[in-house]
């Protein structure tokens, strides 16, 4: 299954992987193989996770880093609308609907 990020979505991660680089060489790297192993559970199993809002606005949360992927699953692939951090601006990414 394919997966496409909403624009604001994708800046967020890349974002992520640069903080976290800047922090510690390989940090970066780490950060970005665990968001692509979740995504591919993601993938495999869209309905796995929890709906965060209803009526399918899903929540998958990385286990090391504080981020969640809120998802829905759209015409055959993943609409990944936001890659949030868990203690900030909560449903902010409501405005990308």
């Amino acid at each position: 299954m394919n997966y496409v990020f909403h624009p604001s979505a994708e800046a967020e991660h890349l974002e992520s992987i640069a903080y976290y680089e800047s922090k510690r060489p390989g940090l970066g790297a780490s950060y970005l193989a665990e968001f692509e192993r979740m995504l591919m559970h993601v993938c495999e199993s869209p309905q796995r996770y929890p709906v965060e809002m209803k009526p399918d606005f899903r929540c998958a949360r990385m286990q090391r880093f504080p981020y969640a992927v809120i998802y829905r699953y759209v015409s055959g692939a993943i609409q990944i609308l936001a890659v949030a951090h868990h203690r900030r601006r909560p449903q902010y990414w409501l405005g990308r609907l």
